[in-house]
């Protein structure tokens, strides 16, 4: 009985040519993954979250069920600040890069940039007002200063902090992203 899977001795078929789903360069995608302190604040987030949770299921079943909800309300804003931290950072698609905030997200369209290129300046650290030597990849829009406007990833903010093998690779494919689809 012949196995369906592929062994060393099969050959490849035409039709196996097909593109994955992750191939579809038109979806928003983030070129790197989330970094270790970003993931562990949301987890804590949470965790935190759980509790409340928990809080709200003894308040409604023993006092108002107003007090229970307002609890609730204040489990799902947790909920949401751990998914929103989840999703900051930089995407990228065939359309054009995106820039994820906590509370902001600003798109520019390819036909807007101008550059986008790895420079070594001071950077915040974790975002704080602190600041240390590092490396930043700055966006250059048409039309604007060199200098660029804020860094869109840093090796110091919380998916790189430690990490500058991964900060080159992301800063890298964000790049490669810019050549590919920016108009020269």
């Amino acid at each position: 009985m012949p196995l369906p899977f592929l062994t060393a001795d099969r050959v490849f078929e035409a039709a196996d040519d097909v593109p994955l789903p992750y191939d579809d360069r038109d979806r928003w995608r983030r070129p790197y993954r989330p970094g270790p302190w970003r993931v562990g604040a949301a987890a804590l987030a949470l965790l935190l979250a759980s509790f409340v949770l928990f809080a709200a299921v003894i308040i409604a079943a023993t006092a108002e069920l107003a007090s229970a909800g307002v609890v609730f309300g204040l489990a799902l804003l947790v909920i949401a600040g751990a998914l929103r931290l989840l999703r900051v950072g930089v995407w990228v698609s065939a359309r054009g890069l995106r820039q994820v905030g906590f509370l902001t997200t600003r798109t520019a369209s390819w036909n807007q940039v101008a550059a986008v290129r790895t420079v070594q300046q001071p950077v915040r650290w974790l975002g704080l007002p602190r600041t240390v030597q590092g490396q930043a990849l700055l966006l250059v829009r048409q039309g604007q200063s060199p200098d660029g406007g804020p860094a869109l990833l840093t090796t110091h903010n919380a998916d790189f902090l430690g990490r500058v093998e991964a900060f080159d690779r992301a800063a890298d494919s964000v790049e490669a992203w810019a050549d590919e689809y920016r108009p020269h």
